[in-house]
């Protein structure tokens, strides 16, 4: 019954939508009345509301959608989807405001010479529109009004023409700031979470182990990384629809001429040029540069954004006069005030402790009460203008609204879908289908593309991704990351703009389209650009590092970059010192030049502490060697073990499924107690006496040469995984003891200038009261405490603040003890004087070889060649199954 009502609530809700009910409606409408159903049935026919349905009652799963998305804006660490009415205010602010056409107008005669020049400049407005508005209707309206003309009247093809500015308008859903963006990445929080908790029980199923280790963990994603990630593949993008209209006008020039802009190329040219492109290429800079310079979280690049909408809306409404400007030029001198005063100053309210500290705030403070007025300023010319102002929050109301409601009414559908066992359906025939995780993969983006010919992004977005997000991101097979998934899923819903017969990009332009231009021409001229979309689609999907790279180099080179120690860096760190250590020679040569340094000078704990720091370092490039070796080794036997491997962890799989079944079968058969279902009792103990002979037929197709395959294997990855955490306690031994004899000879100097006072310290033990003398000596031995190698100056001092303890201090005691120390002092000076001439040159050179190589792990942060690196490394996708 479960498998009948979820058939239930897809016709359902299939039927609203195709008879054209609204989708806010149509999604929490069928999963009302479908629980509604399975409840009532179930009361009637089985004596329980819950009968028929997966796990839980009907009112669980009615409440589990609203509760869910509330726990949006409950949680603190899932607050996005806040900056989408800012970004909806912004979009409809900038469209209003003409923006859009000022721009098409203008690149429009800039392209005009250019062989399907009109196109391009349709192209690369809509680029920038997409990082400005991100509103696919209002992007496609206004080009659509302004470009269509004009491409019909210098004769550009109509399916050429048509196809360009529908596909232009749907930049705005793949390039930054993206309200798609946004949901994808707030559904995959959520889908990471499920997927990291799949993992582990997949590990410890394989493996035994009751923890799995942080580096096969599912790294979740957020907004600004969801934004990071596609920005390349939004250029990518661009570029395509350029190279294609581009060789489209070569090809067939007739049909794309280039146009010859009548005026001339002069200065008043280049000053509209720049006026013209200027203030939207600043408010796309200070938005997602705010985001990519981890300056602003989305929310408040949002802000930022809504805010310097209205400011160009403010030069750009009114007419022509001397004061137009004023508000943008005063929010400008703002910014550079503000800018000023947080680079020169500490902007800390509560840390004034001068007056150049209040001169900081002094100028913050007027900074801030400058962007006000300007920003007010603004506000009351676009509220005088038109009412402007009160129309967009308006739309921006309407819009925000309609998006929350249908990500309520997913919520809700979700919900019912989950109640009547759907997802756990959908994850036996992906799980099930043969060829891995690709397959799977290829057949959920088959899925996205075929149901953007029927639904908005919004709904596929919210319906199919928590479906099946959690079932991809958990393989370890491919091993993706969710950026990665959210960027790929994101082109995909793109097409669903595009796609007949509910293309809502060609909706837009039909309605603002002459009559000349036919509705199958429009179709046919979009099917080059869904083909182009599939290509960047395929690109990407081949060379993860397009969307991953970017992300990660911001992360690594932030303030709070993950330290060299995280455990999911350390094959990226060790192939990054295997390069190193193949591209020269360097830090073998340090070792040969340490191996002869004169050792005598030192005492013997450091001489010991450097002797082992070059053994260490010996050893570190051997065991390096070996897990590289042992790795290849891994390599070479993983063809052979792999397919054993997927045989049998399938077989273990249907056998989980089957004891599941037969686990739900006890469940129900515990239930039934009452003699007159003891007929169905019989049948449902028959079932589960066939599942259970089942489970033994799945045992006796494991292979007999199993265990011994899955040994031998599991020994060469023990041998790898050994000779690396010996390569790194021998990396961190050999960088860590050499620093500390080069901190030893460092501190000479703190030494030196430390002798007065223990000199006159002989004074304060022979006449001073006993606690006096012993505070003074207590604090001595503490600074010398400080200083490496000088414990034995410190062990003498606490031994004769000791003996000065209580009313009757030991003197003769405290003195022997102070003169130990004052020996030890003088043996320190001596060694260390001597070392320091002939040792601590070459020791300082040998620590900075080691620093870059073989003491990575030991420093706080990466450097930036190494940041770098690790940010290409991580961005490759690495397949762990093998661990599984």
């Amino acid at each position: 019954m479960e498998l009948f009502f979820l058939f239930l609530l897809i016709v359902i809700m299939a039927g609203a939508l195709g008879s054209g009910y609204p989708v806010a409606f149509a999604l929490p409408g069928a999963a009302i009345i479908t629980i509604g159903l399975a409840a009532g049935a179930g009361y009637m026919f089985a004596g329980s509301t819950d009968a028929y349905f997966h796990s839980g009652g009907p009112n669980q799963w009615l409440s589990a959608g609203v509760t869910n998305l509330r726990g949006v804006y409950w949680e603190v660490e899932r607050d996005t989807l806040i900056a989408i009415p800012l970004f909806i205010f912004m979009g409809i602010m900038l469209q209003r405001s003409k923006i859009a056409e000022d721009l098409l107008v203008t690149m429009a005669q800039l392209f005009g010479p250019v062989p399907g020049g009109l196109g391009i400049s349709v192209v690369f407005v809509g680029a920038l529109l997409a990082a400005t508005t991100g509103i696919v209707g209002a992007t496609v309206v206004a080009m659509g009004l302004i470009s269509l003309p004009a491409m019909l009247r210098n004769n550009y093809s109509q399916s050429l023409a048509t196809g360009t500015i529908a596909a232009s308008g749907t930049l705005g859903q793949i390039i930054p700031p993206s309200i798609v963006l946004i949901i994808l990445a707030d559904q995959l929080a959520s889908a990471t979470d499920q997927a990291g908790t799949a993992r582990k029980i997949l590990h410890k199923e394989a493996t035994g182990e009751l923890s799995m280790p942080s580096m096969f963990d599912v790294v979740s994603t957020s907004a600004g990384e969801m934004f990071l990630g596609a920005f390349i593949p939004g250029i990518l993008l661009v570029g395509l629809y350029m190279l294609y209209i581009l060789f489209y006008a070569i090809l067939r020039p007739k049909h794309a001429p280039a146009v010859h802009y009548e005026g001339a190329y002069n200065l008043d040219f280049l000053k509209n040029v720049l006026l013209t492109l200027v203030p939207p290429l600043a408010l796309i800079f200070l938005v997602l540069g705010s985001i990519i310079a981890g300056i602003a979280t989305v929310n408040q690049a949002g802000a930022i954004g809504a805010a310097g909408a209205m400011i160009m809306a403010g030069y750009r409404l009114p007419a022509p006069g001397r004061t137009l400007y004023y508000p943008a030029l005063l929010a400008m001198a703002a910014l550079a005030l503000a800018a000023y005063a947080l680079s020169n100053f500490d902007m800390n309210v509560k840390g004034i402790t001068n007056t150049t500290d209040q001169l900081g705030i002094t100028l913050g403070v007027i900074s801030t009460l400058m962007l006000l007025v300007a920003l007010g300023w603004s506000c009351w010319r676009i509220f005088k203008i038109e009412n402007t102002l009160s129309g967009v929050m308006l739309e921006t109301a309407k819009t925000t609204s309609l998006v929350f409601i249908i990500l309520l009414g997913a919520a809700m559908l979700t919900a019912a879908f989950r109640a009547f066992g759907g997802e756990e359906l959908v994850r036996e025939f992906l799980l099930g289908l043969p060829g891995g995780f690709w397959t799977q993969f290829v057949i959920v983006m088959l899925v996205i593309f075929i149901l953007g010919f029927f639904l908005d992004f919004i709904e596929i977005a919210v319906v199919v991704v928590p479906i099946v997000a959690p079932i991809l991101l958990a393989d370890p097979e491919a091993n993706i990351t969710a950026v990665w998934l959210g960027v790929m899923i994101g082109l995909n819903i793109q097409t669903s703009f595009l796609t007949p017969p509910f293309g809502f990009a060609l909706f837009y332009l039909r309605g603002v389209a002459p009559a000349i231009v036919k509705t199958v021409q429009m179709y046919k001229g979009v099917i080059a650009f869904i083909l182009l979309q599939l290509t960047a689609l395929a690109i990407v999907g081949t060379y993860p590092p397009l969307v991953n790279y970017l992300p990660n180099r911001v992360s690594f080179l932030s303030e709070t970059s993950p330290p060299p120690r995280n455990p999911r860096l350390q094959m990226c760190l060790e192939e990054y010192v295997g390069q190193k250590l193949s591209e020269s020679t360097e830090l073998q040569d340090a070792i040969a030049i340490a191996r002869n340094f004169d050792l005598a000078v030192l005492p013997d704990d450091l001489s010991d502490d450097l002797t082992d720091a070059l053994d260490s370092a010996d050893t570190a490039v051997a065991e390096l060697e070996a897990a590289f070796a042992a790795a290849d080794e891994v390599e070479g036997a993983a063809d052979a073990y792999r397919p054993q491997l997927r045989l049998v962890r399938g077989i273990e799989k249907e056998i989980r499924s089957t004891n599941e079944e037969i686990d739900k079968l006890k469940t129900r058969i515990g239930r039934m107690r009452d003699e007159s279902q003891a007929a169905a009792r019989d049948a449902l103990e028959a079932d589960m006496a066939a599942l259970t002979a089942e489970v033994e037929h799945l045992r006796e197709q494991i292979p007999e040469s199993w265990k011994e395959v899955h040994e031998t294997f599991q020994a060469l990855t023990n041998a790898e995984n050994a000779a690396r955490t010996r390569y790194r306690r021998a990396a961190d031994a050999a960088y860590e003891d050499a620093l500390d004899v080069l901190a030893a000879l460092e501190g000479t100097e703190d030494l030196v200038a430390l002798e007065p006072q223990l000199r006159d310290l002989k004074a304060t033990v022979e006449t001073n009261s006993g606690d006096d003398a012993r505070d003074q000596v207590n604090e001595l031995a503490k600074v010398f405490g400080k200083i490496d190698g000088a414990d034995d100056i410190e062990d003498a001092l606490k031994d004769a603040a000791k003996a000065l303890k209580g009313s009757e201090p030991d003197r003769a005691k405290a003195m022997e003890a102070y003169n130990a120390a004052i020996a030890a002092y003088d043996a320190q000076i001596a060694w260390r004087q001597q070392a320091n001439e002939s040792l601590r040159p070459g020791l300082a050179a040998y620590v900075d070889t080691l620093r870059g190589s073989l003491g990575i792990r030991v420093q706080d942060r990466f450097t930036r060649e190494q940041a770098l690196a690790m940010a290409s490394c991580s961005s490759r996708h690495r397949d762990i199954s093998l661990n599984f």
